[in-house]
């Protein structure tokens, strides 16, 4: 079997605000939560195969540059959907703004930001 990705973990300011909005639009469930490195908070949300790990750090931590200039930075989580118009619907209802629509072979995409400026590209397939 070839590796399948479980999960990916990065930091977000408030793991349970972040965790509120993925649940409203992903439809994802917490799996758990509770004391990481450092003293901070470690929460998993996603579905029973897959998730992602978001870190609150014990204390704020200061946003960094552009990810795309920055060795190992975070550039995007890619997410497929069945109705990418729902989710875009979900996505501007949440107080996020849809950006750079695409279609292309095989489907169609848009990306938004959310209140941490972590991108996140929408993506579905014909």
């Amino acid at each position: 079997m070839p590796a399948q990705l479980e999960h990916a973990n990065f930091t977000v300011s408030d793991a349970h605000k972040t965790a509120l909005w993925m649940q409203t639009l992903f439809g994802w469930d917490v799996r758990w939560q509770g004391p990481a490195i450092d003293g901070g908070l470690s929460l998993h949300i996603g579905t029973d195969t897959q998730y992602l790990a978001l870190y609150q750090p014990r204390t704020a931590v200061v946003k960094g540059d552009n990810s795309y200039n920055t060795t190992g930075g975070l550039n995007h989580i890619a997410l497929v959907v069945d109705d990418i118009d729902d989710l875009e619907t979900k996505v501007t209802a949440a107080g996020f703004s849809a950006i750079n629509h695409a279609d292309y072979s095989p489907g169609r995409r848009f990306y938004f930001h959310d209140h941490d400026g972590i991108e996140y590209e929408i993506v579905q397939y014909d």
